[in-house]
């Protein structure tokens, strides 16, 4: 365990004791929305302190529960007095090697949440994204702990903060390591905004120099890649609000504009104008029916709806 960090206490009783009350208690049921919501409250002034104070509350419950990932809960959640040092060691805990010290890592990633404050608002707001946009997702603490998407997006805003210093041995042996253990591979010279849903993330791939705005979904399976042996600014511009289904494929410095959905085995390769869609390989855009109204629509990045072109776009055929 990482120096520093306090040993998980054993329940009072031993084994004994844990046997009791596992076959006294009953398995919790699931948080009603009134509970734990997507979203902090109107009236809540700290979104990220309103965040740790739910993930700490599932993190009891969960340990209360299941005596089993008590030592677990305390070490990663429970023992830290804030979410950067919880998700610090929790990163460090993951990303480590025999050659690349827990310790170094956990240092290395609170230094950074520390300093820039914009990395950990991009964590809150990766957590509500999370939690808003995906059905599975039935708690904060669940996404913290358990998401490989959620955790390499946010290993991902460090390694391209020593990439922007010029630390960048550093900052590709970060990559690397993240590519090994959460099988998805974002270049730190990529840059990625907040609110990111990396639904499922196996497989997903982001190039040196593609642009991912804020509130975007995307996929397993992804690519963002570039046509070949094109040098300099060569890979995708996605705007705010994208929606990028499993398996699709984006080449070249093409834009894909605000509120755009790409269909899911997609390959892109034009440009794909605000609010429309992209189908097929290779894509075509399917048309907006006359008088459509976009400000009907939500953003389809935060909707997670993947077929509603079928029924609302006029030229669609199989």
């Amino acid at each position: 365990m990482p120096a520093g960090q306090p040993h998980a206490h054993e329940p009072d009783g031993g084994a004994n004791h844990s046997n009791h009350r596992r076959s006294q208690s009953p398995p919790p049921p699931p948080l009603p929305a009134e509970v734990v919501p997507a979203f902090p409250p109107p009236e809540s002034e700290d979104e990220e302190s309103w965040v740790w104070a739910q993930i700490k509350a599932e993190a009891r419950r969960d340990a209360d529960a299941e005596p089993a990932l008590a030592s677990f809960l305390y070490a990663t959640v429970l023992s830290h007095p804030s979410l950067p040092r919880s998700i610090s060691f929790h990163l460090a805990n993951k990303l480590c090697s025999s050659t690349l010290l827990s310790t170094l890592l956990y240092d290395l990633f609170l230094a950074s949440f520390t300093a820039h404050p914009s990395l950990r608002a991009a964590v809150v707001a990766d957590l509500l994204a999370a939690r808003s946009r995906d059905p599975a997702c039935v708690g904060f603490s669940q996404c913290l702990l358990n998401f490989k998407g959620f955790l390499a997006i946010q290993a991902h805003r460090v390694s391209h903060v020593l990439w922007a210093q010029q630390r960048r041995p550093l900052a590709l042996a970060l990559q690397s390591r993240v590519a090994d253990v959460f099988a998805v591979d974002i270049h730190p010279a990529a840059v990625v905004g907040k609110g990111i849903l990396l639904d499922h993330a196996t497989g997903v791939v982001i190039g040196e120099t593609a642009v991912v705005g804020d509130n975007v979904s995307i996929l397993h399976h992804v690519t963002l890649g570039g046509t070949g042996k094109a040098v300099g600014d060569r890979h995708p511009k996605i705007g705010d609000g994208v929606l990028i289904g499993a398996g699709a494929t984006i080449l070249g410095n093409v834009k894909i504009g605000a509120g755009a959905k790409i269909g899911a085995g997609s390959v892109v390769l034009i440009d794909v104008p605000a609010r429309n869609t992209a189908v097929g390989n290779p894509a075509r855009l399917i048309g907006r029916k006359k008088g459509e109204a976009e400000k009907d629509e939500d953003m389809p990045g935060e909707s997670m709806d993947h077929t509603s072109f079928i029924r609302q776009w006029s030229d669609y055929t199989i």
